[in-house]
């Protein structure tokens, strides 16, 4: 008899233990750890031990996760409070930098927005080549990676030489207004896998917030 006819055997028969229980503690089998061998039943307490640890650790990342998001969802909140005190666009400017930097601690920053004539000798009303806006206005939702050869590094100035990574974030929910970009010397900071959605709203409250003082 084969060992997976045996194997089938228990299968097809559960119950076979409960008609003969004293196999359970007369069956010894060899220790996961150890070269000494043990009764089955403690090879299956030994078994759950494992599966609970891998749960406990599985529970423990899932309450990191939720505690890091909370916290992100706080600062996306109290972006969204200065936002919404703005009086002005530059006041509206002023306070997404200054939360992008201190709050989310990103050090580098630039916001370009196009079609609106106030802005014109301003930063953030500097001009952008077709090309890119065509890019950006293709763009489904926010995109990162790495800084290297991206074509709107430029944006950054000076900094640029020291950008690994990027964000880069459309505004405008039914036409792009323009774009916001996120610059970090941390190559790992902004990855081309990573979630967007803190991203996305962030995007939205910007967009949202510009048109409503230009």
């Amino acid at each position: 008899m084969t060992a997976e006819e045996v194997a089938q055997f228990l299968r097809q028969h559960p119950q076979f233990f409960d008609q003969f229980p004293d196999l359970l503690e007369s069956i010894y089998v060899p220790h996961p750890y150890g070269g000494r061998a043990i009764p089955l039943s403690e090879r299956q307490i030994l078994g759950l031990r494992e599966k609970t640890k891998l749960l406990e650790a599985k529970l423990g990342e899932l309450i990191q996760f939720g505690e890091q998001n909370d916290a992100i969802g706080q600062k996306v909140h109290r972006l969204a409070v200065a936002l919404l005190v703005a009086r002005d666009f530059g006041s509206t400017v002023q306070a997404l930098y200054f939360h992008l930097r201190e709050d989310f601690a990103v050090p580098h920053v630039a916001l370009r927005v196009w079609d609106r004539t106030p802005l014109e000798g301003t930063p953030e009303g500097a001009p952008v080549s077709d090309a890119l806006r065509r890019q950006i206005e293709a763009m489904d939702g926010p995109e990162c990676g790495a800084a290297s050869g991206n074509p709107f590094l430029p944006w950054f100035g000076e900094a640029r030489e020291h950008v690994r990574s990027v964000a880069l974030v459309p505004l405008g929910q039914t036409r792009r207004i323009g774009m916001l970009a996120l610059g970090s010397e941390d190559a790992e900071r902004f990855y081309a896998e990573m979630g967007t959605l803190f991203l996305s709203r962030i995007g939205d409250l910007t967009g949202a917030a510009l048109v409503a003082r230009l």
